[in-house]
């Protein structure tokens, strides 16, 4: 008889990729025990491997879970109505609000994605190009004699616009909503007032 799925198995899940998330960015991969995630959880490393054979299907459970629902929700902005600027001026802010709160994530993502099979690497390199093409597109709508016949110069362009607000991201990471959306404001001016001059 198939042994069937407890009511609480979701929350469960994501109180496990939670926890382990901080453990994994505060102490590092490598030195992150199963017992350690067990602990930080609350539950006993026995229901821990109840959902996840180890720390790398956990590190990959956390990167995709993250990255998927990062790269829905930027790209699933609704910019029906809008003009260039006020598309670029939605997208710099949506991604800034995204990211609060998912601080752990982020620094994990930043080493972990290389630590997974090559297969499980090109699941979340897909997520996150496809982030890198949205925004790219938002970018050329608002200068695309400029940019829409120079791949390398998009790139260049978008991949700048992603340095600004990571970095916003590593060193403001407690800010909220507010501090957020004033620093998109500063994102978009500097990227709409430099774009069109490239």
């Amino acid at each position: 008889m198939a042994r069937t799925i407890a009511k609480d198995h979701d929350e469960k899940r994501a109180q496990i990729l939670a926890s382990a998330a901080k453990v994994f960015a505060t102490e590092g991969f490598d030195r992150a025990s199963m017992t350690q995630l067990a602990r930080e959880c609350g539950i006993s490393k026995a229901n821990i491997y109840h959902y996840y054979d180890g720390k790398d299907a956990i590190l990959y459970d956390i990167l995709e879970t993250y990255l998927r629902g990062l790269r829905d929700r930027v790209c699933g902005i609704d910019l029906d109505g809008l003009g260039p600027e006020a598309r670029v001026r939605a997208v710099v802010r949506e991604v800034l609000l995204a990211y609060q709160g998912s601080d752990h994530e982020h620094r994990v993502q930043v080493n972990g994605v290389a630590r997974l099979p090559t297969e499980q690497q090109t699941v979340l390199r897909d997520y996150q190009r496809d982030m890198v093409v949205y925004v790219g597109e938002v970018l050329k709508g608002v200068a695309p004699e400029a940019l829409g016949r120079d791949n390398a110069k998009l790139r260049s362009v978008t991949m700048s616009v992603f340095g600004m607000l990571n970095w916003y991201f590593m060193w403001n990471s407690g800010a909220g909503p507010e501090a957020r959306e004033d620093y998109a404001r500063v994102v978009a001016d500097l990227t709409l007032n430099g774009v069109k001059g490239v």
